[in-house]
């Protein structure tokens, strides 16, 4: 599969880091030997070399800083998350995520002590804790109520996905959709919630289309069905046309949601 996306973690003790050589950023080398069989049964070899530099942060944070995916952390910390409450016995997740988001704020935030007004946080990092946030009321940190089959499913592909469709599991992606201006990101939040808009959501699992209260009613009465509305029947088709571009992308198939504000 070669969208399958694979976390190697390395635990390096500090005699380890010790002997790296003196000079400024040296190199780092990992090499990767992967053994798999072709479609013709032959056994196939495949060398991948990829060089690194070490970054001291006890000294400079800046070349650190500027190089953080906060989307690669996030997903990294959910697959960490996962291993953790299937290997540790009485894992606390959300405690220890709060702990590691917490060191993570001390040492690159801006900050007055006794101040909490004062705090802030390089943009780098901006997005992170929204990420951590959503983390912590996901399926994969929040089991209950799902089997022990379902769970393992949603950690399968947690493990496997891209970075891109991991991201969208843990904080799903919300567009909205209006006359007044082109299809544009919602905040995941209730005031993103409009009479007049339509909203898609994609949480990677599933996949919804959210209509308004006065977008639905006139759904209903058919105006989409009469030429002086052709500007409508467009609004209603666009999120149509994007679910479905979604659900063609991917496998396995996500569900798909159609549902109106008020609505059962």
């Amino acid at each position: 599969d070669k969208g399958t996306c694979l976390t190697v973690l390395f635990d390096l003790s500090s005699t380890e880091r010790s002997n790296v050589p003196g000079a400024a950023n040296p190199q780092l080398y990992l090499q990767f030997l992967t053994s798999y069989q072709d479609p013709e049964g032959k056994s196939m070899l495949r060398v991948t070399t990829v060089t690194r530099q070490w970054v001291d942060s006890a000294v400079s944070a800046e070349e650190l800083v500027e190089n953080f995916d906060q989307e690669t952390a996030a997903v990294v910390m959910a697959r960490i998350t996962s291993l953790k409450m299937e290997t540790e016995e009485g894992f606390d997740a959300t405690r220890w995520l709060d702990r590691n988001l917490i060191r993570l704020c001390s040492k690159f935030g801006d900050y007055r002590k006794d101040d909490p007004s004062s705090f802030t946080l390089n943009p780098r990092f901006s997005l992170f804790p929204q990420f951590m946030f959503n983390l912590r009321r996901s399926q994969f940190v929040q089991v209950f109520n799902n089997s022990p089959d379902e769970t393992a499913y949603f950690r399968m592909l947690l493990n496997r996905e891209n970075i891109t469709n991991a991201a969208v599991m843990i904080q799903p992606s919300l567009i909205s959709y209006s006359f007044n201006s082109l299809p544009q990101p919602a905040l995941l939040d209730v005031a993103s919630i409009s009479a007049d808009r339509i909203l898609l959501l994609d949480s990677y699992f599933s996949v919804v289309v959210f209509h308004g209260m006065t977008i639905a009613q006139w759904r209903n009465a058919g105006y989409q069905n009469q030429p002086e509305h052709q500007a409508f029947a467009q609004l209603l088709q666009a999120p149509q046309d994007d679910a479905q571009m979604i659900i063609r992308e991917r496998f396995p198939v996500p569900r798909l949601v159609v549902c109106d504000q008020h609505g059962s």
